[in-house]
């Protein structure tokens, strides 16, 4: 690693909730508690996933507040500031009650075993693909294939290339320590981008012509590009805006059911300005952008493509999320 160059803590908790239970957590409808912040692009991905495939009835969802301090996520947005469902004030509680003196990171999304309160996984990459392929009995009817088998390599590949140059080449950007990790980073985020803008020029998705996993994981990086990353995190060659393509694409899927309804900008925006404050000390969040024009036409139904291929649209989002 060069000197100055951020590395994320990827040990997660890999226990995984499987239909037939084999690591001891089955799949089962209420039983589990997913645990996200709105303001987080890790656990935006489930939300989202969650939401398309129908889940809300089977899996519910704990939401903490958009800011936390270096303890724990906290549930400071519901009333007595403790989550509903499991009884806790801190995500940690939960952790602790798994593995006492957990010390790791207290990461969202968590999924949390309600009955023993403890968590069975923060392995957020892992969690959005079980939802798709091990939840399958309690999907909604018309529930898209995110992570369809004969598109499973591909998808594979263009995940890997994403979060190592996108999803986390903006943190390393933004928490670089070195003048030369951060041009690294910056490099190699904005060449991902324009080769992304590239494939995605004659091709309404990532992979396939629907909606995949793929679209997931771009999307809630990209969603939060303007509001926080070309700023905070200095990737200021160019705004999304300013990216013709990815921005169409952007907007396409933010204007699709399950996506931009799971979005909260002013949230998203506390998080990071207020929460990192080796990079903000001040704490101020800005007024800005303008974010009126993630709802303008995008376009993007020329290139064809079918969102939820033969299935359909979600629901109505609930308005509490829960």
């Amino acid at each position: 690693m060069g000197s100055g160059e951020y590395s994320r803590d990827q040990r997660y908790l890999a226990t995984r909730i499987t239909a037939d239970g084999r690591d001891g957590y089955p799949v089962e409808p209420g039983r589990y508690r997913l645990v996200v912040s709105r303001a987080c692009p890790w656990a935006n991905r489930a939300i989202i996933v969650r939401r398309l495939l129908g889940l809300e009835d089977s899996l519910s969802m704990g939401v903490c507040g958009p800011t936390h301090d270096e303890r724990s996520w906290t549930f400071d947005l519901d009333p007595g500031g403790r989550d509903p469902v499991l009884g806790i004030e801190r995500l940690q509680e939960a952790y602790f009650a798994r593995i006492p003196g957990y010390d790791k990171g207290i990461t969202v999304p968590a999924i949390v075993d309600v009955p023993s309160g403890k968590v069975v996984t923060n392995d957020f990459a892992r969690i959005t693909l079980d939802l798709s392929l091990e939840w399958t009995a309690l999907h909604r009817p018309g529930a898209p294939r995110l992570y369809p088998p004969e598109l499973r390599a591909e998808i594979d590949e263009v995940n890997e290339v994403v979060y190592r140059d996108v999803n986390n080449g903006v943190y390393r950007a933004g928490f670089a320590g070195s003048q030369e990790a951060y041009e690294e980073a910056y490099h190699r985020l904005f060449d991902r981008l324009d080769r992304l803008s590239s494939r995605l020029e004659s091709r309404r998705y990532l992979v396939g012509d629907t909606i995949t996993e793929a679209d997931v994981r771009l999307f809630t990086t990209l969603v939060r590009f303007d509001a926080v990353y070309h700023g905070h995190f200095k990737c200021n060659r160019s705004k999304l805006n300013e990216m013709p393509v990815l921005w169409a694409y952007a907007r396409d899927l933010f204007q699709t059911p399950g996506f931009g309804d799971t979005i909260d900008f002013e949230q998203i925006k506390q998080h990071y300005y207020r929460v990192h404050r080796d990079i903000n000390p001040t704490g101020v969040v800005p007024l800005g952008p303008d974010v009126g024009g993630w709802l303008t036409p995008h376009g993007r139904d020329s290139l064809g493509g079918r969102p939820f291929g033969d299935g359909t649209p979600p629901g109505v989002a609930c308005v509490s999320g829960r």
